[in-house]
């Protein structure tokens, strides 16, 4: 798993706007899409990890619930963190699904009189803005779960934490 010297690659950048669990979520992703992290490795500790790095357990924890709720890890109750054998990132041909996906994209953009610049700068801006939605915690009606990203038929029943 990982690192042969056992330390975890991984720093919060203070000057960054991202929340740090979403800069350790990205930093996983990024290991596991890498092939850093192989599918079936364990993920460290969540306690140990967050002495690792000098973060708080819940920061970690979140972090791993995201990227848990997204698929790229499952949870073994009392094991631990493991990437996930069947990653959509890891399919054949993603980067050309995405490549795809980007091209209708932007040509439906420009049809609608849009610069690629423009688009490109309106794009940021919504991705900015759905990054803050989705670092806003919701409690699920009727429980005491907290989710990152509450789905269509939750999002109009839930409130704010």
């Amino acid at each position: 798993m990982g690192n042969k010297d056992g330390s975890f690659p991984f720093e919060v950048d203070p000057e960054s706007s991202l929340p740090p669990w979403l800069q350790l979520r990205k930093r996983l992703v990024f290991l596991i899409d890498s092939g850093f992290y192989k599918p079936g490795d364990q993920l460290p500790k969540i306690r140990e990890l967050a002495v690792e790095i000098s973060i708080n357990f819940n920061t970690v924890n979140k972090a791993y619930l995201s990227l848990q709720s997204d698929g790229y890890l499952k949870s073994i109750r009392g094991k631990g963190m493991f990437v996930s054998e069947s990653l959509v990132g890891s399919e054949s041909g993603s980067a050309e699904d995405l490549e795809a996906v980007l091209d209708d994209c932007l040509q439906a953009c420009k049809g609608m009189g849009l610069t690629y610049e423009e688009t490109a700068e309106q794009m940021m801006l919504r991705a900015k803005m759905l990054t803050m939605i989705e670092t806003l915690p919701y409690r699920l009606p009727g429980s005491n779960v907290v989710a990152l990203r509450p789905d269509s038929s939750t999002a109009k029943n839930t409130k704010e934490v």
